[in-house]
Parts: structure tokens; sequence; C-alpha cells
């Protein structure tokens, strides 16, 4: 019990570290959980290779054994919005998101209680969303004759959002019998968020003193994850798992922005999966998932709603439920050497009718290549290995400040990025 005692004390300390700025592939979740699954494109559900089953499936846990795993993923997003056609030329132009390498530490430590019994606990950054773009040269209009210096948005200085999730995830998981297991992970959510430069949109905001250059507004939630996995035979498992909508804490600060006063939820997520070995050297994992963006007003309302921001009905970033489907092999190359490599496809959240918005949130990503390693140093210590790389995508649609300047005042807009990161592991069993 010791163990479990320093775990606890740890955990502050883990949610100060992975609170920091996360952003995400699959819309704003991440494209896997854990530097092992990562490599493999994000596939989990049949697979039990580490402590990550909190952030995948609870289940896996109780078939991975006592260990811990702590960890850090290096993300390098590269975001840019444009501007064209637009009547006022003055709105014409293109920019570049600032702060291209973000930090994202995770941790998952797991004990067996028993032989058919474990508890363990996943820190993790769920996603999140970044950008800061500059002022640039946009001139927008201040009244029928005259224009001033703005940015992309024709608000004030630099504008861009920053939005990062921690999930604490305590998770107890129980084999049926010799070959099926359950699990359930409690999800303790904090979230934190800031918006600048939006001053513009002040004209539709229900409560324009809460709207942007707030500084940072945190919340805390609390959610569960399900999971199954089952040992269909020596060659294959299953595994599946569920997480309900999670009910967060409003962010006051921005109720003037977010539909239903502030309100941002994490959206329900369900995955089922499958792990093949052909041979003793091989792993092939599959999974499919849906994430349910539609769940949480103010990120799936139209931008198109009627006004106010802030409104429960009122405009959001019009982001559409995604299906996800992940694939990974694993070689065992030899006792101390294992090679991965991964393929993620995911739904674009992202219509052009929302163009607008979604300069502060390009979550645009469709494709997602990967590939990973873990060296054994010891019988029991490990490192692991993975980097992924995200070709570019962009959307282009109608600017919403038609709606401000007239029919074709605003031109169109285009909104882009491309992905790359790695990240390293180490692990103990014990």
């Amino acid at each position: 019990m010791k163990s479990m005692k320093s775990m606890f004390r740890f955990l502050p300390v883990a949610a100060v570290c992975v609170a920091g700025p996360a952003l995400a592939t699959n819309g704003y979740f991440s494209h896997g959980y854990g530097i092992k699954s990562s490599g493999m494109g994000g596939a989990a559900m049949g697979m039990a290779d580490d402590s990550m089953g909190g952030a995948t499936n609870p289940a896996s846990m109780v078939w991975a054994g006592s260990r811990y795993d702590v960890g850090v993923v290096g993300f390098m997003p590269k975001r840019d919005s444009e501007r064209s056609g637009a009547g006022i030329l003055s709105l014409n132009g293109k920019v570049d998101s600032s702060n291209n390498l973000f930090w994202v530490p995770e941790f998952g430590y797991n004990r067996m209680i028993n032989s058919d019994m474990s508890l363990g606990v996943t820190v993790y950054g769920n996603g999140g969303l970044n950008t800061t773009y500059p002022q640039g040269q946009y001139q927008c209009p201040n009244s029928p004759t005259t224009v001033a210096p703005a940015n992309i948005l024709c608000g004030g200085g630099s504008v861009g959002v920053d939005l990062s999730q921690l999930i604490i995830a305590p998770t107890l998981a129980y084999k049926l019998n010799a070959q099926h297991a359950v699990g359930v992970s409690l999800l303790l959510g904090y979230q934190q968020f800031k918006a600048h430069g939006l001053q513009a949109f002040a004209l539709i905001s229900g409560d324009p003193g809460n709207l942007t250059n707030k500084g940072y507004e945190k919340s805390t939630g609390i959610g569960l994850r399900l999971g199954y996995q089952g040992q269909l035979s020596d060659t294959v498992t299953i595994g599946a798992s569920y997480a309900p909508k999670m009910k967060m804490g409003k962010l006051d600060k921005y109720k003037g922005l977010f539909a239903g006063d502030g309100g941002f939820d994490i959206p329900s997520n369900y995955f089922i999966g499958v792990a093949f070995k052909p041979t003793p050297a091989w792993t092939l994992a599959v999974d499919v998932g849906r994430i349910r963006y539609s769940d949480v007003a103010s990120v799936s309302n139209p931008m198109t709603s009627p006004p106010p921001l802030g409104a429960a009905t009122g405009p959001g970033f019009g982001w559409k439920d995604i299906d996800v489907f992940k694939i990974g092999a694993a070689w065992r190359m030899s006792d101390a050497l294992t090679l991965r490599a991964g393929y993620n496809k995911g739904d674009n959240p992202i219509t052009p009718r929302d163009i607008t918005f979604n300069i502060l949130a390009p979550g645009v990503m469709k494709d997602h290549y990967t590939a990973g390693f873990t060296y054994a140093l010891d019988k029991a210590s490990e490192i692991s290995g993975m980097v992924m790389v995200a070709p570019r995508q962009t959307v282009t649609g109608t600017s919403f400040l038609d709606g401000f300047f007239g029919p074709g005042g605003g031109g169109s807009e285009t909104i882009g990025m491309k992905q790359s990161s790695f990240g390293i592991a180490w692990s103990r069993k014990f």
C-alpha cells in the first residue's frame, strides 16, 4: 500500500504538468493515448501493453500487470488562415499561427491487487486547441468612411484561443474468468481556456464583458469510462469502451462566447477493436469508434445559428460527429526490440459553412501515419518511442464577415493545418 500512497501524492504534480497546452488530431482529441498505442495509429481496444488503460480501455489494466509508465510527447502543429476575394481589399491576407511546439506529459500506474483484480491510475491530456495569429496587415472598417488596423477577425491585437483538458483516471479492472475482463475509470476532468482578439464579436454577444481578453478560466467535472476486453483464443483479443458525455463546470469568463452561458462539456465517445496475432512475433490491431461533438452545444451549434453568442441555441463552431479508424502492427523483432507502425483516419468535423469561427480552432486533420518502438533495458524496464506525421489539410468557405459588410464583403476564407509529433516513455514492471 505504500506504493499506492506514493501514487496519490504524485497526482497534484502530474496535474500541473499535463494541464499545459495540448493539441489533438481527431477533432480536438488525440490520435492515441500512450506512446505504444500512438505508434500503432492509436489502436488500443484489444491491447494491454501499458498502464494507459484509463485513457483507452479500462479492462486492459488487469492484463497489463503491475507497472508504471512515464512519457512525454512533443506536438508540432502548423496552422494558418487566409482570406481572399473580399470586397473590402484591406480584409485580404494570410497569417500563420505562432507557438508550434507543445510538450504533453503522460503518466500511468497499475498494481495487481490479486490475480483477478487491478487498481491503477492514468493521467493524460485529453486534447485541446491552440491558435495565436499576429495582427498582420489587416485593416477593418470602423465607420462608413474609415478603416483601422485589426487582426484577421477584425479585433484588436493578436487573435486566438488556448484550450487544454487534463483527465486523472483512477481505474479498477476485474477478470470475470480466465478469458474476459471488465473495467471502469472514474474520470476527474480539469480544463482551462482563454480567448483574445475577438472584440468585433461583441456586436452579436449576449454578454460582451465576458467574451474575450479575460485571461484563463478553469473548470472541473466528473465522468466515467467503461471497458471490456476478452481473449477469444490464443490469437484473437477483442475490446470495447464507452465514455458518456462528461459534464464540466461553466467557463464563466467566456459566457458571452460559448453557447449555454460558457458551457464546454467533453463529448461522449465509444470504440470497439480487435487484436490478432497471426504468429508469436506479429500483432495486428484495428479500432473503430465515434466522437459525438453534437453532445456539446458550444462545439456543435452552427455558426449561422441566431445570435446572441452565449445563448443555449446561439452560434458555435459547427463541428459534426466524427468516425475514427485506427490500424496498427507490432513486430517483435527480438526479445529486446519491438517495432510498430500504424495509420489513423478521422473525419474532419468542420464544414465550409462554419469556416470563420474555426479560424480559431482549425481541427481539420484526417490522415495520420505513425511508427514506434520498444527496447527492453532489462527484464523489468524498457523505453518506447513514437513519431506521427499528418499531412496538410484545408477547408475553404464563405466568410461570416459578409454579415457585417454585405454580400461579398468578407470574401472567402481558408484554414489549414499540418502536424507532426514525437514521444518517448520509460516503463518499469514490478
